[in-house]
């Protein structure tokens, strides 16, 4: 009967998930949704909308018939795709000195909204976007405010400050508020030419700009501290001769490969082609004199405070992971240097290489005990039209979309800012892996690996659930055919990486294992119910057994839960994801508890059923269970070791599995069973394994044996050295 549910379950999946189905959701405009929002909640005091305009779609908002502000749907102007796949719409308003008033969420499709997170939540993170200085961002590219994240809702709340940030500098821009102006280049749009480039020595590169400087000697530094109006940085001049350079600093784009090539040399310039990824430049900067350019801050911050790179209205900051020293320049006739330094400028910080830039030096001065003072100096720098040339008009049809590129950077940002959780992350799927390969080994002491079994349960429970709300779902299944069948992209998948990850390694785990991988060892729903079994076998709670007939019965009920849902989803997903509450995985992990009493009544209720029947839920409820079991049958190898006397008549794996997923014939079920290992304990004991206990005693037996043979030769040895020596007498 297990056999064909699988079978028949396989095939409705597989025809689901390959339908062709293809639906086009065009975003809302804003005219279809600009009357779901009052102009005072957008702009305090407003009170009417002008006409929308037809060069950009936002709409003036009006107080006494005069312009305060301007109106927008984020979706006309970013992609809000949110983990539903459905754009998330919000309006928001923007002042004409380029700070938005006002935002607020008129329409979305987010599951973890819809149902777990109350909507006040999120609107209440919304409209705290006013107030956000959108010129501020602009610089920062976008990162100048801290993000508002809601547990459980990290990819929603990203979507929406994405959308929200990127879409208000560009209505800021189309409307030139604040002093922003549309990034146009100036004269014809051009790129950096091709090929290796030529070496050229010091004073060619110094004499064409390719390496451009910034000198200021301690007369100038004195001069510009008495005009700063401080008086007491002018009480306090450098000492030294008013000559005597204060600052000699020199820059290059050195991913020009001319320029990179002459002032790295061939060996540094190949390192550099392998540190930059894609999308990424580097700029050198060498310096000398009194002042550092770097200064020590660094080392306790891990940023460079006393220079940045400003393009435009945007500006990069350089970290010490941006950062390589260099031993000395390589062109010939280049003069020597205190600080030679490499910095790496991140693809998705904007930067044109064809277009001028300068790097700007901070210097500082005392004025007090703590207290100090700062002066900026540019170096400005532009490339030598040597080294670029016109943008081909083919090129426009073949350069990365520019909201793809958005994207893309987005879900970058937020790698790099979950970097520590995905490290632990790894380490935890390093271990199970390295446990699952080496099982015999560590099952062999069977204390030794329940305490390792329990300590890496409640680092799943705490850690991936609890704390990174990385608790997979069958809304992540529906999600995924969903994308399959309108247009699959990555993003929305990768802006939440320890979910990817785990996806990822589930896939792998599932030709390998199958898919007690998740649910026996990184599920942490899974993960409260074994440790709150453990805690209620410890207090001797009783422990109930359905019989076998039942037990196997009751199998189906999460494979029909799980069908169920992917056949509305087909037909709705926000129905098929109210629907999906059957999981209680929302309010027991993602919201801890903190929800509606019916949701928290029906997650405790599973709970207390699973003090009396281990994993209660898991056996006989959980739709994802279900959703990985189907090709559970496709995994490549069988790792879990058995006798041919198991089931043949030995009962004892079969009564001790902890979910019952052993036939009483002896087989294990791959659909049913969570990888726990605990077979494999039983397979080596020798207290318990019938296998295991005869061959003890044969052993014992067969070297009981060859003692008395060696006894009964020892005797007889004895005697022939007696009957010699009585002969020899």
């Amino acid at each position: 009967m297990q056999s064909t549910i699988e079978k028949v379950l396989l095939a409705a999946v597989l025809a689901l998930t390959c339908a062709t189905v293809v639906v086009a959701d065009e975003p809302a405009a804003l005219p279809h949704l600009i009357d779901r929002v009052a102009p005072e909640e957008l702009v305090p005091g407003a009170d009417a909308f002008g006409a929308i305009r037809d060069d950009v779609p936002v709409a003036p908002v009006l107080d006494d018939g005069d312009t305060v502000g301007w109106a927008f749907l984020t979706s006309d102007f970013a992609g809000t795709t949110g983990y539903s796949g459905k754009p998330i719409h919000v309006i928001a308003a923007i002042s004409p000195g380029a700070v938005m008033t006002g935002a607020k969420l008129v329409e979305h499709s987010e599951p973890i909204v819809l149902v777990g997170i109350p909507e006040s939540k999120m609107r209440a993170v919304i409209e705290g976007y006013a107030g956000l200085d959108l010129k501020a961002e602009a610089a920062q590219s976008g990162t100048a405010h801290e993000l508002d994240i809601i547990s459980g809702a990290t990819v929603t709340v990203m979507v929406i400050d994405d959308s929200l940030v990127r879409g208000g500098i560009k209505v800021a821009r189309a409307l030139g508020l604040g002093g922003l102006s549309p990034v146009e280049a100036s004269g014809p749009e051009r790129e950096l030419k091709q090929g290796e480039g030529e070496v050229r020595d010091w004073s060619a590169l110094a004499g064409d700009g390719s390496v451009r400087g910034l000198t200021l000697d301690v007369g100038q530094i004195n001069r510009a501290f008495e005009q700063s109006g401080d008086p007491r940085a002018a009480e306090r001049p450098a000492d030294g001769p008013a000559d005597d350079t204060f600052v000699d600093m020199r820059a290059g784009l050195v991913s020009v490969p001319t320029i990179g090539r002459s002032l790295l040399g061939e060996a540094e310039y190949a390192n550099l082609q392998g540190w930059l990824g894609e999308g990424e430049h580097a700029i050198l900067v060498a310096g000398r004199g009194r002042y550092s350019f770097k200064g020590s801050g660094y080392v306790r911050g891990g940023i460079f405070d006393r220079i940045q790179l400003i393009q435009g209205d945007r500006s990069v900051r350089f970290f010490d992971r941006d950062h390589r020293r260099l031993g000395e320049i390589a062109a010939e006739g280049a003069p020597s240097f205190k600080e030679i330094d490499l910095f790496r400028i991140p693809a998705d910080a904007g930067f044109n290489p064809a277009e001028p830039w300068r790097l700007q030096l901070l210097v500082q001065r005392a004025v007090g005990p703590v207290e100090k003072t700062f002066l900026t100096f540019d170096l400005g720098y532009r490339l030598p039209e040597k080294y670029l040339a016109p943008v081909a008009p083919a090129s426009a049809v073949n350069a990365p979309d520019a909201e793809a590129a958005a994207k893309t950077a987005l879900w970058q940002r937020i790698w790099r800012d979950r970097a520590v959780e995905i490290g632990v992350l790894a380490v935890m799927l390093t271990v199970l892996t390295g446990a699952f390969f080496f099982q015999m080994q560590i099952t062999r002491y069977p204390r030794a690996y329940f305490w390792f079994r329990m300590g890496f349960l409640t680092m799943t429970l705490f850690f991936i659930g609890w704390y990174a709300n990385a608790q997979l779902s069958v809304v992540n299944l529906m999600a995924l055919a969903g994308a399959l069948r309108s247009g699959f992209t990555w993003d929305a998948f990768l802006m939440d990486p320890l979910v990817f990850i785990q996806w990822f390694a589930v896939a792998a785990a599932l030709i390998f294992w199958g898919r007690g991988a998740y649910c026996g060892w990184l599920c942490p729903f899974g993960a409260l119910q074994e440790l709150t079994n453990r805690i209620a076998r410890y207090f001797k709670v009783p422990q109930w057994e359905l019989p076998w007939g039942l037990h196997e019965r009751l199998w189906p009920i999460k494979y029909m839960i799980f069908l169920g849902l992917f056949g509305v989803s087909l037909a709705s997903m926000p129905m098929a994801e109210t629907l999906a509450e059957v999981e209680p995985f929302k309010t027991a992990i993602i919201l801890k508890f903190m929800r509606d009493w019916p949701f928290v009544v029906f997650a405790v209720v599973l709970l207390v059923i699973g003090l009396f029947i281990e994993r209660f839920y898991c056996r006989y409820l959980c739709p994802l269970g279900a959703g990985l079991a189907i090709p559970a049958r496709i995994r490549m190898f069988d790792w879990l070791k058995r006798y041919h006397e198991c089931g043949h008549p030995c009962q004892t794996c079969a009564n001790e599995c902890p979910v019952q997923a052993i036939h009483p014939t002896g087989e294990i079920n791959p659909n049913e069973c969570v990888n726990c290992l605990h077979c494999q304990v039983l397979y080596q004991s020798e207290t318990k394994c019938p296998v295991v206990i005869r061959q003890l005693k044969r052993r014992a037996r067969d070297r009981a044996s060859n003692a008395a043979s060696a006894d009964v030769m020892t005797r007889k040895l004895d005697a022939q050295e007696g009957r010699k020596e009585t002969s020899n007498v």
